[in-house]
């Protein structure tokens, strides 16, 4: 064999034998566990996979009926949690308008451009909040603007906000469906 060849590998021999535990040498099981097959072992409860704990040392052992209450408990807490999240899900897919804003233009500090896109059903009227605001998030200006009804569901409206100061950011703060 040469130096560049890779070594065979060999089987680990493990530890020893007469140290391993068995089912009929280890010391955490009870007589009455041990058995010599399995048709013949006991049952045990459901849910344990260990050793058993001392009896009473975390308190009472919960009866069939507490188990049963305990997961009835919890199905009824998932239960909950789904219709929830559903009644918050369905909240935000019916909000009658959405907008997004989509750029903004400092014409100076006396006014600024604002493009925004408003998104409602068809023949719904809308008024959004426009905002400009400076370089210390300070509001320089703001436009309370109304969004005529139409017959397509997202409609682009470029507005003017007159500032008080030079604006870095123009940005729609909030619509809402006229009555």
């Amino acid at each position: 064999m040469h130096r560049h060849e890779p070594k065979p590998l060999r089987a680990h021999p493990g530890p020893p034998v007469t140290g391993r535990r068995t089912r009929d040498n280890d010391p955490l099981r009870t007589p009455a566990t041990r058995t010599t097959s399995r048709s013949s072992r006991p049952r045990r409860s459901r849910g344990r996979t260990g050793p058993r704990t001392p009896v009473g040392r975390y308190g009472p052992e919960p009866t069939d009926a507490a188990r049963r209450l305990q997961r009835w408990g919890l199905a009824a807490l998932v239960v909950l949690a789904m219709l929830v999240l559903g009644w918050i899900g369905s909240g935000v897919l019916r909000d009658p308008v959405q907008w997004k804003t989509v750029g903004f233009r400092v014409d100076g500090p006396a006014s600024t451009d604002v493009t925004f896109d408003v998104t409602t059903d068809p023949g719904v009227a809308a008024t959004c909040r426009v905002q400009v605001l400076s370089e210390s998030y300070a509001q320089v200006g703001v436009l309370d603007v109304e969004v005529p009804p139409a017959q397509e569901r997202t409609r682009r409206v470029t507005v003017t906000v007159s500032t008080v100061g030079e604006g870095v950011s123009g940005v729609v703060d909030s619509c809402a469906p006229l009555p």
